[in-house]
């Protein structure tokens, strides 16, 4: 992706953030419907392009891997529930199958995964 003065600048500011989400950087006279133009200036300045969400969920995990330095099967107990926090607040579960594929990636069942989440949300969240 090439962008000049400004632009160019923003693009790399924006990119640490792309990257998190699993996003691609595009000229903005790429961008495709689905994607997002980002100005800078009053100027189109570069679009991002989000991946499916199964592939962000799949980026996440393979994110928090990365960060543990091993995988997260191999994660003891507490340090399994912390990942579920965060899954949980990155709205994993609100994807079709992201109970079952934190589960898997956890070793777990997905019994357990709920078990985690009803401990973080307390008796009275529900």
């Amino acid at each position: 992706m090439s962008a000049t003065g400004g632009a160019a600048e923003f693009a790399d500011a924006v990119r640490p953030l792309a990257d998190a989400l699993g996003g691609t950087l595009l000229p903005p006279g790429q961008a495709a419907p689905g994607d997002i133009v980002l100005d800078w200036r009053g100027e189109p300045a570069v679009a991002v392009r989000l991946p499916h969400l199964a592939r962000t969920l799949d980026h996440l995990l393979a994110d928090l891997t990365r960060r543990h330095g091993r995988p997260l099967a191999d994660l003891d107990r507490r340090a399994k529930q912390a990942v579920v926090r965060q899954m949980e607040e990155r709205g994993a579960f609100a994807v079709r199958h992201g109970v079952e594929t934190v589960a898997a990636a956890l070793g777990v069942s997905r019994f357990t995964v709920y078990n985690y989440l009803h401990r973080e949300r307390g008796p009275a969240d529900g």
